[in-house]
């Protein structure tokens, strides 16, 4: 008997006419999956792909100058509801869906869309794995990780759906081979947890250095995530919890 085809996880970048749906539209879908192999390692599989979509909108200046899609590239492309469910929902072998920031996605990839998928978010998941980086965006971590087999090429233009998707592939394959999927998920349903004050007379500093006076200013920022991190922080040093790079029997849940 053949063997079953591989599990993957689905990486998905959009570009849009803005941050804010429904108010704005997606004008372009990039995939690419990470597949589990059958020894034991997750990998990149197949060539990914990309589409225009039609927005229903016209597309801003601010916006064409990130992507460079034009109202004319789009005029003749597929309605989002028309193209997006067989692009975000491979079934059976989708485990879950990725993107980096996922939220913003997942505001567009509506459950209905995605027949409820779980997302793992690389950022979230690049706080804790890779707390070292000197920032977190996609590009940055590209460069300071130099990931094994990214084809600098293959994932550029940045800013386009599927250059940017390839690099956020290469990402989670490596955090995937470092912690389960369960566990990623998981992170990525919180907040994130920063390893470093990002703004304010602390800034750069880790959390673990910070006054008892200043880390409890952070506990009411309006900011979740550093709220999340300063309460984690607080909890580490009354006796729970960590900040920084996961131990390794929280990397096996």
């Amino acid at each position: 008997m053949p063997s079953p085809p591989p599990q993957i996880v689905r990486v998905i970048d959009l570009e849009t006419t803005g941050n804010a749906p429904p108010a704005h539209g997606v004008v372009e879908i990039g995939w690419q999956d990470v597949a589990l192999k059958a020894d034991g390692r997750w990998e990149l599989e197949g060539q990914g792909g990309h589409r225009l979509v039609n927005p229903g909108r016209a597309i801003p200046p601010v916006t064409m100058a990130v992507h460079h899609i034009r109202d004319e590239d789009v005029a003749d492309a597929p309605w989002w509801h028309d193209c997006a469910r067989p692009i975000l929902d491979p079934w059976p072998r989708r485990v879950a869906l990725a993107a980096h920031r996922a939220s913003f996605e997942q505001g567009f990839c509506t459950s209905a869309l995605t027949r409820d998928a779980d997302w793992i978010c690389t950022w979230k998941c690049a706080l804790r794995l890779w707390p070292d980086s000197p920032a977190f965006s996609n590009q940055i971590l590209r460069y300071w990780r130099n990931p094994v087999g990214l084809d600098h090429e293959r994932g550029l233009p940045a800013h386009r759906a599927f250059p940017d998707a390839y690099v956020t592939a290469h990402h989670l394959r490596d955090m995937l081979n470092e912690a389960s999927v369960a566990q990623l998920v998981e992170w990525s349903r919180g907040p994130g947890l920063l390893p470093r004050v990002r703004y304010g007379p602390d800034r750069g500093k880790e959390w673990g250095e910070l006054s008892y006076d200043s880390l409890m200013s952070y506990l009411s920022d309006r900011d979740p995530d550093v709220r999340f991190t300063a309460q984690t922080e607080f909890d580490r040093r009354s006796g729970g919890g960590t900040v920084g790079k996961a131990s390794a029997q929280e990397l096996l849940l």
